[in-house]
Order: C-alpha cells, then sequence, then structure tokens
C-alpha cells in the first residue's frame, strides 16, 4: 500500500456501492462525516444518506462514522436516526480509533476501509491503521 495515495477515487459516496464493498471482501466501512458523508452544515441525516446506509447493511457490512468533529452531542443527534455508532474526535490522522473499531468488532484490515475526502487526515490514517482507503471529492452545496 502507498502511503500517499487512495487506493481508490470517487466522486460521491453513492458510488461507493454496496455491491462493489461486497465484491472487494469488506466487511467493515469506517467513514468521515463532515464533508464525506454529509455537508457540514447539514444537521439531520439526507434521505440517500440513510437508504445508502440500509444497502450497505443488507450487503453484510457494518458503518462506523469516525470524524476529527468534536462536538459530541450534534454528532450523536445526527447518528442515532440512522443506527450508526459514532467516534467523535478521532484525531485523525492517527489511527488508533480506526484500529479500535476494527477490534471491536473483530475485523481484519484487508476486511476494513476508511471513506472520507481529506488525505491529510482520512487517507493517512487508513494508511497508518493498515487498511484500504478510498477518497471521495469534497462533499460541495449543489446550485
Amino acid at each position: 500500500m502507498c502511503k500517499l495515495h487512495a487506493d481508490k477515487k470517487f466522486e460521491r459516496f453513492e458510488d461507493v456501492t454496496p455491491e462493489l464493498l461486497k465484491k472487494e471482501g469488506v466487511k467493515l466501512l469506517l467513514c468521515d462525516l463532515d464533508n464525506t458523508l454529509r455537508l457540514h452544515s447539514e444537521k439531520e441525516p439526507a434521505d440517500e444518506l440513510a437508504d445508502w446506509i440500509d444497502d450497505c447493511r443488507k450487503a453484510g457490512v457494518q458503518i462506523i462514522i469516525i470524524s476529527n468533529n468534536g462536538r459530541k452531542k450534534m454528532m450523536q443527534k445526527f447518528c442515532e436516526p440512522i443506527g450508526v455508532p459514532c467516534v467523535w474526535w478521532a484525531k485523525k490522522p492517527l489511527s488508533v480509533k480506526l484500529t479500535a473499531a476494527m477490534e471491536e468488532y473483530n475485523m481484519k484490515p484487508d476486511e476494513t476501509v476508511m471513506l472520507g475526502d481529506k488525505w491529510s487526515t482520512d487517507v493517512l490514517a487508513a494508511k497508518f491503521a493498515k487498511i484500504r482507503a478510498y477518497k471521495v471529492e469534497h462533499r460541495r452545496d449543489i446550485v
């Protein structure tokens, strides 16, 4: 694994399909939140996100949100309606929280992927944890 590049790049999180994850043997998908799964300004999960998470679950993929956002109550309020565990103040690119999530869910590095929008945090944290990194474009409002 190259420490300088994401293993795969996508336009949006929706392009990381449950079929692709299943084909690649992914059982645990660690996801950044802000500007990856949602716009920073969004207070509630979009229907598209809830549907995508549900489809991933049906394909046997566990999703955990791992964010550097330090606002615990906001994170919980966002994640509870979609039933996704969340880790706040993850301090990425440190890989401690990624490794802890793998251990908690008894997953191996080759069964785990980190999905995020930033090279300097998400991709590097994945590489330090010795897991694959999928990078999406920074989520923006569509005008």
